[in-house]
């Protein structure tokens, strides 16, 4: 049945029972309009297209009707030619190439008597134009941006809007309209012409910064101090949309200009206080005010009331409303931040709030907050919020409540304490790094030592479900136990006494828990034995120590049955064993390097934290041995890896300022496993450890071969240069000679510092034209670390040769491989390579470990 009108189609459609009955249907019509195409009806042509329009719209194919809306665009009457635009605007995109036909038509209709169909060409090119069909119309338009029409000159904006995205170069023939256009009474006129500038404004033109300003300025105060005005009233508020718009022109306009920011100070001012936030446009308006206010060069007042306004959406009961204040508080905390200290009460309760996002960024904005002052009472709120936080929030908040103790404490036992806290409620999720750090803090305060023992003692008795509440407490009874004995439990109002005994058994509980893994009993292991060398163990109970050792040799679990034979045959190493097993020296004291965990924000409100926010996930701290004045390196040269190895963001591998793991090696996990497969197999299967690290950390009690602590390697600096030759020549290897360019690699090793290489890279270009714009980035394989000094000059001219340095920490015995990624340009013409590099000696990095 062929249906004669759209009205008859649709009414068969909705007919059908079944799917397979309505494709039936759509595949017989359209083999109908087909047919009637070809016999060129031009009165069924209407309907036709009408219909085909509608199966378009269904799901099913209509590209065949794609030149019938061209002969409709050619009528003369207005129906068609709606009809036909409709159509052209449905089946056709700016990659097809029928589209080429359709731009004569257009041209025609911009010059039509009738501004409908003036209208309907504009409306059709601001939806479709191809970058063909911009460059060929954009005198028309230009032309039609001075149309006495209101009706025409909207659209018209609108058309330039596309040729200046579409066409960046044809911007220059709108600046001189878009003057006019801004200074138009009527309102669409001017929203269609300021998106227009924005655009234009967007794209670094400034042609229009001085003599916008003031007329902007204007039109707002108009809307702002207009009255009722039926046509353009929203909620109360005159035209809300147009004074969008306007604020968002001023903020481009305004950015980095402070005359331009001073001109518009007192309308954004008078905005802020005269705008109704009781209602949802209000507020939209209150915040494109504030988003103004933080953008351009204002006053500190000014700026004070925008956080200000931001406080008071805080309290608003839309969740939508809260996000937006919490999320663009979190990006202008750094610059005032004692303003958005004000709210901290409202941001805390946002804590409790029970939308999940609200909490997420309340907890960010919080951790920002951070400083000497509110140390103690943010803390104490993260603290309480840690007890019924989503496990989601745990990790990112341990790590952040612990660095922000370490970098804020007022003192060592309030800094103690707060850890102590953080593994009670959240000890399975601690970072390693975090409880190397506690464990370091307690070795390097010997006054604290019998109150953190008798701490730890008190909650591993309460709990042994936590992870690394576990591991703290034995490593510290381990260390400790004989201060423990002598003075007792020293938290308590008066001493209660320990025997070894009491210590013994809780530490070997720790072995039958359900909760034990082969990380706790090696903890365990290690310090049932530390215990039996003390003084104070009596002899019955090192035959007990002696005897669970034993126990363990024949253990199926390889790794415990490793470690319990190698701590077993101690007890038969006389005077040798006392030695192995004396307190460990207390490792060298330095700041914990940690990037962003699962928040945006680094803690703390200082510059160092918006510095750490720009330069990536590895932010070296202030504190501790780094803070002696040299610059750190910057840390584009180890993003590099995500460059060369796709677009995916890592972090870099381990700088070696970075801490001392208080775990086996085998339990640490680097974020750059995706270049596990670089050089084939690691020569290593165990993780190299810093050279910086001054002491061995805790995990090396489990070594398979116990030995007295190694005496410290000097920690290198990181922006220092490597120290001159020694030797009166040194060898040179050529890494890369091709593409007019040389590139040689000079090796550097020193005897005192095993397994660090530092290599001086030159640049030759062997061209008449030299080289522009070098980029030379380097990656190594997972065991080995490596640090870039910054290019001496980008561009290498003919007869010069420039220099980058780079060290390589490796384990000793390795053998270095790199893989260059060289990218430059040579007369004009971009070239960029990748080689691999394995030219180096063997035993380049010392002897075996």
């Amino acid at each position: 049945m062929v249906y004669h009108n759209l009205k008859a189609l649709i009414k068969g459609i909705r007919a059908c029972k079944t799917v397979a009955d309505e494709r039936a249907l759509i595949q017989q019509e359209s083999a109908a309009i087909r047919a009637s195409f070809r016999e060129e009806d031009s009165y069924a042509r209407h309907n036709n297209v009408a219909k085909l329009l509608y199966i378009h719209m269904l799901g099913s194919p209509a590209h065949f009707g794609q030149i019938e809306c061209l002969k409709l665009v050619a009528s003369p009457r207005f129906s068609d030619k709606r009809l036909g635009y409709l159509g052209i605007m449905l089946l056709l995109d700016e990659k097809q190439e029928v589209l080429t036909l359709v731009t004569n038509s257009l041209k025609n209709d911009m010059n039509h008597s009738n501004m409908y169909a003036v209208g309907l060409a504009l409306c059709t090119f601001a939806n479709i134009a191809s970058e063909e069909m911009s460059r060929d119309l954009v005198n028309e338009i230009e032309k039609l941006l001075g149309s006495s029409n209101t009706y025409i000159r909207k659209k018209a904006a609108l058309c330039a809007l596309r040729v200046i995205k579409k066409v960046p170069d044809l911007t220059d023939h709108f600046i001189a309209k878009a003057k006019n256009l801004l200074a138009d009474r009527n309102h669409g006129v001017l929203l269609t012409a300021i998106t227009m500038v924005i655009e234009m404004v967007q794209a670094d033109l400034h042609a229009l910064t001085n003599s916008a300003v003031p007329l902007l300025v204007r039109h707002l105060k108009s809307l702002v101090t207009t009255g009722y005005s039926p046509e353009h009233d929203v909620s109360g508020i005159t035209d809300p949309f147009l004074q969008v718009k306007v604020l968002r022109l001023l903020r481009l306009l305004g950015k980095g200009d402070v005359q331009a920011s001073e001109t518009m100070n007192d309308i954004l001012a008078q905005v802020a206080t005269n705008t109704d936030s009781s209602k949802n446009v209000g507020n939209s308006i209150l915040y494109e005010t504030v988003m103004t206010v933080l953008e351009i060069e204002a006053d500190n007042g000014l700026r004070v009331m925008a956080i200000n306004i931001l406080g008071k959406f805080l309290t608003n009961r839309d969740n939508n409303i809260r996000y937006v204040a919490l999320n663009t508080l979190n990006k202008v905390v750094s610059m005032d931040t004692n303003a958005v200290q004000r709210h901290r009460n409202t941001i805390l309760d946002c804590l409790r709030d029970g939308d999940i996002s609200i909490r997420r960024r309340a907890l960010e904005l919080s951790y920002a907050l951070i400083n000497e002052q509110t140390v103690r009472i943010l803390t104490r709120e993260l603290l309480a919020f840690l007890e019924i936080a989503d496990n989601e929030f745990k990790l990112g908040m341990t790590t952040q409540i612990s660095l922000a103790a370490e970098r804020f404490a007022p003192n060592k036992r309030w800094h103690i304490d707060t850890v102590l806290r953080v593994l009670k409620l959240a000890g399975n999720y601690v970072r390693e790094d975090i409880l190397s750090a506690f464990i370091r803090l307690v070795a390097h305060t010997p006054e604290l030592q019998a109150y953190t023992a008798s701490k730890l003692y008190s909650a591993l008795l309460a709990d042994i479900s936590q992870e690394s509440l576990t591991l703290a407490a034995t490593w510290v009874l381990g260390e400790y136990s004989e201060i423990l004995v002598e003075g007792g439990l020293v938290d308590e109002e008066k001493a209660r006494p320990v025997s070894d005994k009491e210590i013994i058994d809780l530490v070997l509980s720790v072995l039958d828990s359900p909760y034990a893994n082969y990380l706790t009993r090696q903890f365990v292991f290690a310090a049932i034995t530390k215990i039996s060398a003390r003084s104070t163990t009596t002899t019955a109970q090192q035959d007990r120590i002696a005897a669970v050792l034993a126990g363990y040799t024949t253990n199926p679990d390889l790794e415990a049955q490793q470690r319990a034979v190698e701590f077993a045959s101690l007890f038969s190493l006389g005077d040798i064993r006392a030695g192995v097993l004396e307190r460990m020296p207390a490792p060298e004291l330095k700041a914990t390097v940690m990037g962003v965990v699962s928040e945006n924000k680094p803690v703390g409100s200082t510059q160092r934290g918006r510095d750490a926010d720009l330069l990536g996930d590895e932010i070296p701290s202030a504190a501790g041995p780094a803070s002696t004045g040299q610059p750190a390196i910057a840390p584009n040269n180890q993003d590099l890896l995500a460059e060369i190895f796709g677009g995916s963001s890592m972090s870099s591998p381990s700088p070696t300022n970075g801490a001392s793991a208080a775990v086996p090696a085998s339990s640490q996990r680097s974020t750059v496993d995706d270049i596990l497969g670089l050089f084939g197999p690691s020569p290593t299967t165990a993780s190299v450890s810093s050279p910086a690290a001054a002491s061995p950390p805790p995990s090396s009690l489990f070594a398979s071969s116990p030995a007295p602590a190694p005496a410290p390697a000097p920690q290198p600096q990181p922006q220092a240069p490597p120290p001159q030759p020694a030797a009166p020549r040194l060898q040179s290897y050529t890494a890369y000679d091709k593409n007019d360019l040389f590139i040689t690699l000079t090796p550097q090793t020193s005897a005192q510092k095993p397994g660090v290489v530092n290599i001086l890279a030159r640049f030759q270009a062997k061209g008449a034209s030299g080289v522009a714009g070098l980029n030379f980035q380097v990656a190594v394989p997972k065991t080995q670390q490596l640090q870039m000094l910054p290019m001496s000059q980008p561009d290498v001219a003919p007869g010069t040769v420039e220099t980058q340095q780079m060290r390589i920490t490796a384990p000793p015995g390795s053998n270095i491989r790199l893989r260059l990624r060289i990218s430059f340009s040579v007369g004009g013409r971009p070239v960029q390579d990748q080689v691999d590099f394995s030219g180096f000696p063997p035993g380049l990095t010392g002897g075996g470990p």
